[in-house]
Parts: C-alpha cells; sequence; structure tokens
C-alpha cells in the first residue's frame, strides 16, 4: 500500500481517514519545503508523529504544567547532551522529577500537537510507507484520528484569520503598556505568558521559542492583543549574521536530508545535502550521503566522486571505504575496490559485510581460492548473526566455480533456508541442477520463482535455457520474450535461441532480426555469423 500525492490536491485529514479505513502499519512523511514532518500509524491508529528541525517542546510542556521547573529542564538537558542515548523523559523520571504516566500523558500531548501543526500546511507533498516502525522512542501512543480531525479543522480555521495579522514569523511586535494598564480586561493564560515578550525586539519566531508554547496558542494568543490593539507591529527583525545563518541553515538542511534519506525520499536527500555542501564544501558527511544517493540509483561514476571527496573530508571510515568499494566494483575498476575493500576490513575487522564484499571482488576477479577464504571469514565474523543472500551467492559460486557442486549445493538450500524464496538465490539453485541433469526439478524452482516474482529478467532467461534444451520451443520463446521485454540487453544467447526457434517455425525474417542482434551484442559469436550465412545462401 503506498500513496503519494499533493497537499493541493488531498488535504492531510482526507489522508488521514483513508490510512485509518487501511489499517496498515507504516509511515505518512509530509513535505513542505524545508519543513518536513512524519506521523507513524499502526492498525489505523496514530502511534508517533513528529516535526524536524522543530524544537523538541516536551521538557516546555513539562514547565508549562508546572510539573517540572526551569531549572530541572535545564538540568535534564545539560545531562542528556553528555549521554545522547538516553531519552529527556527517561532522565527526568530517574531524577524523581516526574512520573511515568506523567511522561506517557505528555508525550501524547505533544504527539497531537504535531499532528495538529501538521493539518496547517496546505502545500508540499506526502508521501506513505507502508511496514515502517519508529526506530526507538521511549514511549508510543494510540490515537484514533477521527478523535484528532474535529481539533484540526477548528485550528485550520482559526489559523486562516491569525494569519491575516501575523502574516510571517518574522514580524516584531511591542505591547501598548498605557494602554493596557488603563484597561480592564482579562487576558488568557497565554496572553499573559506571553506579554513580557512582546519587547519590540523578539520577532514571533522568537516569542514562541522563548515562551515554550505551540505555534497555535502563541498564535491565537497575540491575535487577541493585536486584535484588542493592545500589540502593535513594529517592524521585521534583523538578519542574523551570515555565521549563524550557514550553522542554523546547515544544521536544518542537514537533519531534513537525514529522515528524506530514511524514509526513502532520495531525490529530497541529495537536495538537502547539496545545500549542505555549498554552504560547508568541508563537510564529508554532506558527500557520504550524496555518494550513497548515488549509489541507490545506480550512478555509479557520481557515486565514486562523492565518496572518494568524503574519504578526503572526513578522512578513511570504514563506512566510506566500504561504499566506496561498491562503486568501484560497479565501475569494474576491480582493482581499486579491492584496495578500497582491504583498507575497510583493516578498519572494522569484525564487520563481516565488509569481508564479504571484499569476497566478491575477489571471485569477479576469477581469484576462487581467496574468494573462498575472505567469504569463510566474513562468516565466522558473523558468528550467531544471519548471513546476507550475497554470501550465499558469492560463497556457492566459489565452489561450483571449483567444480564443487554438491558443496554450491547445500551452501544454495542453505541460504534458501535463511532466505525463503530469494529470487537470485533459487535462481542460482536451479541453473545448478541443471548443470547436474536435474531439469525437472530446476524448472519446478524456477516457474515457482517466477509466480512469486517476475521481475528478475535472469529466471526467465534460464527457465528458456530448459524449455529450449528439452524442445520445448513455443514455451521457450515466450520465456526468453518475457526476459528480454524485461532487460533487452541480457545477452547475445538469447537473440541467438531466438532465432533459432524462429527459424524452426519457418519464419527467416525474424531469425535473421534475432540473429542481427545477438552479432551487435557478440560480433564474435560464430554460430550466428554461420546461421546468416546459410540464411543469406538460401534466400
Amino acid at each position: 500500500m503506498a500513496i503519494k500525492g499533493s497537499l493541493k490536491e488531498a488535504s492531510l485529514p482526507d489522508v488521514f481517514q483513508l490510512l485509518a479505513l487501511g489499517q496498515k502499519p507504516g509511515c505518512l512523511s509530509v513535505a513542505d519545503r524545508n519543513n518536513f514532518g512524519y506521523i507513524y500509524f499502526d492498525k489505523g491508529r496514530i502511534s508517533y508523529a513528529s516535526i524536524v528541525n522543530r524544537r523538541d517542546r516536551l521538557g516546555d510542556i513539562l514547565v508549562k504544567h508546572k510539573k517540572i521547573t526551569p531549572e530541572q529542564l535545564n538540568a535534564a538537558v545539560e545531562e542528556q547532551a553528555h549521554e545522547r542515548d538516553r531519552r529527556l523523559g527517561e532522565i527526568l523520571i530517574s531524577h524523581n522529577a516526574i512520573t511515568r504516566e506523567d511522561l506517557e500523558h505528555f508525550i501524547r500531548v505533544q504527539i497531537e500537537e504535531a499532528v495538529y501543526f501538521l493539518f496547517t500546511w496546505t502545500q508540499g507533498t506526502f508521501s506513505f510507507e507502508s511496514d515502517v516502525y519508529p526506530e526507538r522512542e521511549e514511549f508510543l501512543v494510540s490515537i484514533s484520528p477521527q478523535s484528532l480531525l474535529l481539533e484540526g479543522a477548528r485550528r485550520i480555521d482559526e489559523w486562516s484569520l491569525i494569519e491575516k495579522k501575523i502574516t510571517s514569523f518574522d514580524l516584531v511586535f511591542s505591547v501598548d503598556r498605557e494602554r493596557l494598564e488603563s484597561s480592564d480586561i482579562e487576558l488568557t493564560e497565554q496572553q499573559r505568558q506571553i506579554l513580557p515578550l512582546l519587547d519590540g525586539v523578539r520577532d514571533v519566531a522568537s516569542v514562541i521559542e522563548d515562551a515554550g508554547i505551540v505555534e497555535f496558542e502563541v498564535g491565537k494568543a497575540l491575535y487577541g492583543l493585536i486584535s484588542a490593539g493592545f500589540a502593535h507591529r513594529t517592524g521585521r527583525s534583523q538578519a542574523p549574521r551570515p555565521a549563524d545563518v550557514n550553522d542554523v541553515r546547515i544544521q536544518e538542511h542537514h537533519n531534513l536530508g537525514v529522515v528524506f534519506y530514511k524514509t526513502g525520499m532520495l531525490d529530497e536527500a541529495a537536495r538537502e545535502f547539496r545545500r549542505v555542501a555549498e554552504l560547508r564544501p568541508d563537510d564529508g558527511e554532506a558527500f557520504f550521503y550524496l555518494g550513497i544517493v548515488a549509489l541507490k540509483h545506480a550512478r555509479w561514476q557520481d557515486a565514486m566522486g562523492f565518496l572518494r571527496t568524503a574519504a578526503e573530508r572526513v578522512g578513511a571510515k570504514p563506512s566510506v571505504l566500504h561504499n566506496l568499494a561498491l562503486a568501484y566494483e560497479q565501475l569494474g575498476q576491480f582493482d581499486h575496490a579491492d584496495t578500497a575493500y582491504g583498507d575497510a576490513a583493516t578498519r572494522a575487522r569484525r564487520d563481516h559485510r565488509i569481508m564479504t564484499g571484499w569476497g566478491v571482488v575477489a571471485l569477479q576477479r576469477g581469484e576462487y581460492r581467496v574468494a573462498e577464504g575472505r567469504l569463510d571469514r566474513a562468516c565466522e565474523i558473523a558468528g550467531e548473526n544471519q548471513l546476507p543472500p550475497l554470501w550465499y551467492w558469492a560463497r556457492a559460486l566459489t565452489a561450483a566455480a571449483q567444480d564443487e557442486y554438491a558443496a554450491a549445493e547445500v551452501l544454495l538450500r542453505d541460504g534458501l533456508e535463511q532466505h525463503p524464496g530469494h529470487p537470485i538465490l533459487c535462481n542460482n539453485l536451479a541453473a545448478l541442477l541443471e548443470i547436474l541433469g536435474e531439469l525437472e526439478q530446476a524448472e519446478e524452482i524456477l516457474r515457482s520463482t517466477l509466480a512469486n516474482d517476475p521481475s528478475v529478467p535472469q529466471l526467465s532467461k534460464n527457465l528458456g535455457d530448459i524449455l529450449y534444451r528439452t524442445t520445448q520451443y513455443d514455451d521457450a520463446a515466450a520465456a526468453y520474450q518475457r526476459a528480454v521485454k524485461l532487460d533487452p540487453t541480457l545477452g547475445d544467447d538469447i537473440y541467438f535461441k531466438l532465432g533459432n526457434i524462429a527459424y524452426k517455425r519457418g519464419d527467416r525474417e525474424q531469425a535473421a532480426t534475432c540473429w542481427k542482434h545477438a552479432l551487435e551484442l557478440n560480433p564474435g559469436h560464430e554460430l550466428v555469423k554461420t546461421n546468416l550465412e546459410t540464411l543469406s545462401a538460401l534466400t
């Protein structure tokens, strides 16, 4: 279940109702220019929500409701700075400042406020990815979306009025003290809270920050003061110094880039990290992320360039070297890949993924004994951890390349026990069984795998080979045609056999077309040349 769209075409409340009906767990990402928020759903209910680059207001909410003092909050924040793995709420509980029940209640309030704020976004895009869960939150809630829609709608209506007087958060307001003191108007709690902050210097954004109240409550309180004539606009805030602007903007772009990357929005992630690199050219982490985004887009040359720059900026970190090695490998630069993998393995001796990649490069260089040693070492390092499909694929190929077919079969079957139905492992097992003459079993595996995943062209190609070998030419042609439709550059052999099938059917024109295409892919294919010469002699 994947849902994407524009907030101009569908409002978030409409999307919420759709997700509530679908009952599918996942993450709804919402992007509005430099803003980004996400809401997690589980069984049609909201379990968590947050907005990137918006100050975490849990502590402020607790102070506002007099659950903790500002001094307690500052002490907890200072402690968290030294223990980044600990959540603020857990620190406050350990200090006996709040109870767990208090924490759960106010996290719920925090999540609700994040959702209400997202409701005010009318531009941008949204994307829902199913089966995605929060990484490490101290408390998850279970809120019915419908329970938030009514309050959200009310706030949207009120916000549209508020925006007529507060058109931007960089506006500065001051209070007419004399008029206020001569009036007997009863102010709300929020108005009394922001009153000292309307000093003609702070802009609205600073008032929100210093008051510790959410945007809507500040806007509502200020709107009332403006409407009553107690607050007046005095100008706009002055732009911060360039160095300050850069620091703040770089962090914002970086935060957005990381969240975009984690939620699979790769183009958006690349945009943010490019901006970081523009503002701070020596930021190696930005180039690292640009490199792995390029890898995911199969832009190998770009990936190599970005990752080499990252290595220059941040040093030879294992993660940088590992991904750089992948880029070299995809470009066919196996010597460079081998060196990069070796450097990464030296720095991360307990990372079985790096050792596996290093083994794959040796396999591609035809160094089967070297590949076997590295892959077996990767297995030792992994210990009780599950090995990836790539390891079983590579280790089986090293065995088969050394004519150890029985061992290769055991490895592939072990891999499929760990990764049931994996199409590449199924394909290789079928290819091995074909070599061993077990054609019926190989055909059965390929047909079963294709029924579950018809998107892998090599599966159709190998099925075609078995059907061709057993003279089931019509079925073989159908399998080959599926394969070339998925990947027109699959190889000369497939077009050679399609030409043979067409010739057996008496379709010489089609046979010639297929054989000519096979010759384009492999000008040295002697059988194709012979067939074309024979066909030419017959016409």
